[in-house]
């Protein structure tokens, strides 16, 4: 049987309060139920789908980021994002896809796992 969307991405923390405030004040996702698995963690939705689960309590892969490369949100507001990672002092990279124009932003969470953000062409330009 073929895939046929992405359910969720998971990520390992050993800082489970920062990185679900991250993830809540950075990319608007809001943490939401979880099934009483017996270890530490959470399930952050958008639009009522559990995208983001993260488990604490586990060693972490060396080097942090494992074999994922990244994982990619579309997303609104570059200008107010940018200024959210700015205000944090989270370096980032920004950039323009040629032929079609949509903004990447590209940044790394509190636990090493890069993020990316895919946003309209039409959006402004952040200062």
């Amino acid at each position: 049987m073929p895939a046929t969307a992405m359910n969720h991405f998971t990520i390992l923390t050993d800082r489970l309060e920062e990185t679900v405030d991250f993830y809540r004040d950075v990319l608007g996702l809001e943490p939401g139920a979880r099934p009483p698995f017996g270890f530490p963690g959470a399930w952050l939705y958008t639009n009522g789908e559990a995208v983001l689960h993260v488990i604490a309590g586990r060693s972490l892969p060396e080097p942090r980021e494992g074999v994922i490369d990244h994982m990619a949100f579309s997303a609104n507001g570059l200008v107010d994002t940018v200024g959210k990672l700015k205000s944090r002092g989270i370096e980032y990279d920004l950039r323009r896809v040629t032929e079609t124009n949509p903004w990447q932003l590209f940044f790394n969470d509190p636990n090493g796992a890069k993020v990316e953000l895919d946003f309209d062409p039409s959006e402004p330009v952040p200062k």
